[in-house]
């Protein structure tokens, strides 16, 4: 059995429209819905000794436009990069329009899974791509089969986001160990 109950988990996320705060609010209520206890931050609002507090980070990101990374993520790069990640594990979401920008749905979150894939996190939490509608993500695997993380479609598929929130936290719990 998971020992999520037990993680001090902070939620980061970064946002211009706060769609991406929502969605973290549901996760939130959702994983408190399982007796567990969550921390949300604006990534504005955090630092690297933030980061390496916690025991489990969400991560979320939206992308804009064509593939561009939200700002204040943008702007936490080099944080981001200096922070010990090496025995977490993380979970990401995304949000992005698949019918406006088909080519570059979620691509920001595979932004940033190479970031911190790169300092040494272990990513769960993958999402299959099916039912979802689009031509290229950075998110997704070479197979096209699996997103690095949850993917949202507020545009899109808003009535479908509560029900996926729903299963991706199961999962995690499912997936976190301790380590």
């Amino acid at each position: 059995m998971s020992k999520l109950l037990d993680a001090n988990i902070g939620l980061i996320y970064g946002t211009d429209t706060n769609n991406t705060e929502q969605v973290g609010e549901r996760i939130s209520h959702e994983l408190e819905g399982h007796g567990c206890s969550v921390t949300m931050l604006n990534v504005i609002e955090t630092s690297v000794e933030v980061l390496n507090s916690f025991d489990f980070l969400i991560m979320g990101i939206p992308t804009w436009d064509f593939g561009g990374i939200q700002e204040d993520w943008e702007d936490f790069e080099v944080e981001l990069l200096s922070a010990e990640l090496g025995d977490k594990q993380v979970a990401l979401f995304g949000l992005g329009d698949q019918f406006g920008y088909g080519d570059y749905f979620v691509d920001a979150m595979g932004w940033l899974y190479k970031h911190v894939t790169s300092i040494g996190a272990k990513v769960i939490g993958h999402w299959p791509t099916e039912g979802y509608e689009f031509e290229a993500s950075l998110a997704a695997n070479s197979e096209k089969s699996h997103f690095v993380g949850l993917a949202i479609d507020e545009d899109q598929q808003f009535d479908l986001t509560d029900g996926r929130i729903a299963k991706w936290v199961k999962q995690l719990m499912l997936e976190y160990t301790a380590v």
